[in-house]
């Protein structure tokens, strides 16, 4: 399981987007967001760097 600090996430749909973002290159990921903590966990067969990636280009910053 992958641990991200992803910030600007706000609602539901941000956390939807980021949703949509992973899933859009493994359908099968499971993820979960965290709003209090800015946490995304991510159950995928991506990289860490793919996901940080695909999140970014969803429009939400990615901490290292």
């Amino acid at each position: 399981m992958l641990s991200l600090k992803v910030t600007g996430m706000t609602c539901g749909g941000c956390i939807n987007a980021v949703t949509r973002a992973i899933q859009s290159q493994d359908p099968q990921a499971k993820v979960q967001a965290d709003l209090a903590t800015q946490t995304v966990s991510l159950e995928t067969s991506l990289s860490k760097a793919q996901a940080s990636e695909l999140i970014k280009d969803a429009g939400f910053p990615v901490l290292i």
